[in-house]
């Protein structure tokens, strides 16, 4: 038996590498043989961005009014999540990305079964070593260090492939009116945001209690 979880997201969302974390914690508590499976859907929170992204201290100050103010939400995140072991790195991050290609390369890495690997070594590489995630290098590299093809993957990347069914897939989010990231769905219940370890715990075997009766 497999229980799917389907995680809807974007990678310059840092509640969705929390919720990973915090996801990771449950389901490593949850007593059951059955398998948990986890399905990735794209989400686009800036979709207009430009393809190289935008430099994060420009682009947040406007967002945000200030630069100052901007920072004191980078320091609440890094309060909140203090006890989940993630060290966000907002010093090192010099661009807000377009996650087009990083959404390609998951849903690419997903072709190979590797797509939780790949959005995890994603939102790592971006969030903890403040890396450029716009990058074909980067990403290649990445992508490398979760067993893919480097080669395949740069040829991929350099292409238009995967940007259809991408887009297909964003598609489906917005019929499904999931209108935030992250937004998560665990058996017939729907959680959105950056719950705690023990929700997504309740949340998994009451969906496990239930595909074992059924």
């Amino acid at each position: 038996m497999t229980l799917t979880i389907e995680i809807t997201s974007d990678f310059i969302c840092p509640w969705c590498l929390v919720v990973d974390a915090r996801l990771n914690r449950a389901i490593e508590q949850l007593k059951t043989s059955v398998e948990i499976k986890r399905v990735w859907y794209p989400f686009q929170l800036n979709p207009t961005m430009p393809e190289a992204g935008m430099e994060r201290k420009t682009y947040r100050s406007n967002k945000f009014g200030s630069w100052e103010y901007s920072q004191s939400l980078d320091a609440k995140t890094v309060q909140a999540t203090k006890s989940d072991g993630i060290e966000f790195r907002y010093d090192l991050m010099q661009v807000t990305p377009n996650t087009l290609k990083a959404h390609r390369l998951t849903w690419l890495a997903d072709q190979e079964g590797k797509a939780t690997e790949m959005v995890e070594r994603i939102l790592n590489a971006y969030f903890t070593e403040g890396q450029d995630i716009t990058e074909v290098e980067t990403l290649t590299k990445l992508a490398a260090e979760v067993g893919l093809n480097p080669n395949s993957v740069k040829a991929f990347l350099s292409s238009t492939q995967g940007i259809q069914e991408v887009k297909a897939l964003e598609q489906q989010a917005a019929s499904r009116n999931i209108r935030s990231v992250p937004t998560i769905k665990i058996g017939k219940e729907t959680i959105v945001g950056a719950q705690s370890a023990e929700v997504f715990l309740t949340a998994l075997q009451t969906a496990v209690n239930e595909l074992e009766m059924a």
